[in-house]
């Protein structure tokens, strides 16, 4: 069934509205790819139905393995019920740039050697302990890297910095727009309301409850 242009354009809209949304969840950080990632993202298939480009079934498979122990199953399916190792996999390849692609690509091994280091197994062979804890101190050195360049960054008082960004900040915005922006993410993570019948400013918020999803 063909979509409406109205649908199309309201689609688009609420895709920016997402990845906005999901800026916010990051603490107002600019993703990776920046105007290529939107563009890629508002022209994307709900569903990747083949292994995009120098991704194979496998690779995916483990992206969503490490997307999953970013955001794990809990009360609400996790990253890999929304098939956010695909969506990463397909951002990469229409989005990122050659030397970001190669950053990305290395770091999926850098993890698997970070966990044969730690515990001597594969990712995909490690518990879900073992691979939070690998994660976990991943993410204490991207935010280190990144740190330290914007501080030389805002030292030297020039552009910021071309190189691109350490490759567990890329996989970490990835997992998180990926999940956030799919129907699991927006309609059981998030509260939807698929179509409110009036606007409210504001309404009374209990600690716990989820955020509210972008309407769709």
């Amino acid at each position: 069934m063909n979509e409406s242009p109205d649908t199309e354009q309201l689609q688009l809209v609420n895709r920016r509205e997402a990845i906005r949304r999901v800026g916010v969840l990051l603490g107002g950080v600019a993703f990776v790819g920046g105007q290529d990632l939107l563009a890629a993202v508002e022209k994307a298939n709900s569903a990747v139905e083949h292994a995009p480009g120098k991704f194979s079934a496998q690779d995916i498979a483990y992206l969503d393995e490490i997307a999953e122990t970013i955001l794990p199953a809990t009360k609400t399916p996790g990253a890999k019920a929304a098939k956010t190792g695909a969506f990463m996999a397909l951002m990469v390849t229409d989005c990122y740039s050659p030397a970001q692609q190669k950053v990305f690509l290395d770091g999926m091994r850098n993890v698997d050697e970070a966990m044969r280091r730690a515990n001597n197994v594969s990712f995909m062979a490690a518990t879900p302990e073992q691979r939070l804890a690998v994660l976990t101190a991943l993410d204490r050195e991207q935010k280190q890297v990144m740190d330290a360049r914007e501080a030389a960054d805002r030292k030297r008082q020039g552009p910021a910095s071309p190189q691109p960004a350490h490759y567990f900040r890329m996989m970490k915005e990835l997992a998180l727009l990926g999940f956030f922006t799919s129907k699991i993410g927006c309609t059981e993570a998030l509260r939807y309301v698929e179509a409110p019948g009036r606007f409210d400013p504001c309404l009374p918020y209990a600690p716990g409850q989820p955020a509210w999803a972008a309407h769709a």
